[in-house]
């Protein structure tokens, strides 16, 4: 083990379209490399919810449930879109790995990203959660709150938020 007590250390990145995670993950590459070496790198991608309960307004102006067939192959359709891109986040961010000879375990759960995310680190006993955070400021995100603050309150290991100033 090396000295600081970093080596063999299960680090988990959070990917999503946002490019600040992308850097994340460079970030981890470039610094974390030997940390990572004897345990493959955690990538995670969240998908969002998809909600079955939705309301149609009618051509006359009242309210209607759709039917039960239809809503749920909306909601089939819309859970699949978001596998499928969760898939190709998970994809790109493995190519980027596989370049710098990092070993990966990529993992997608559907669900609110902040409790995904934390659920996951404590299933894959990550000891260390690094996330892509954009500069948002301090009054909009604590209006707004973010994943990244959720995580940092919630997960059950050290996590580093990776700032994009831009």
């Amino acid at each position: 083990m090396e000295k600081d007590g970093r080596a063999n250390m299960k680090v988990m990145v959070v990917i999503d379209e946002r490019e600040c995670s992308y850097l994340a993950l460079m970030w981890v590459l470039d610094f974390l490399k030997e940390s990572i070496k004897h345990s493959p790198l955690v990538i995670f991608a969240a998908q969002p919810p998809t909600n079955c309960n939705y309301v149609v307004s009618s051509a006359v102006g009242f309210a209607r449930i759709c039917p039960l067939s239809a809503t749920m192959d909306l909601f089939n359709s819309v859970q699949q879109q978001n596998k499928k891109v969760a898939l190709g986040l998970l994809e790109k961010a493995e190519r980027i790995c596989a370049s710098k000879g990092v070993i990966v375990e990529a993992i997608t759960e559907a669900g609110y990203p902040e409790e995904v995310i934390c659920d996951a680190v404590q299933k894959c006993g990550v000891n260390l959660l690094v996330i892509g955070d954009k500069e948002n400021g301090n009054i909009k995100r604590a209006l707004q709150g973010s994943v990244s603050s959720y995580c940092v309150q919630d997960a059950k290991c050290q996590v580093l938020l990776v700032r994009n100033k831009a």
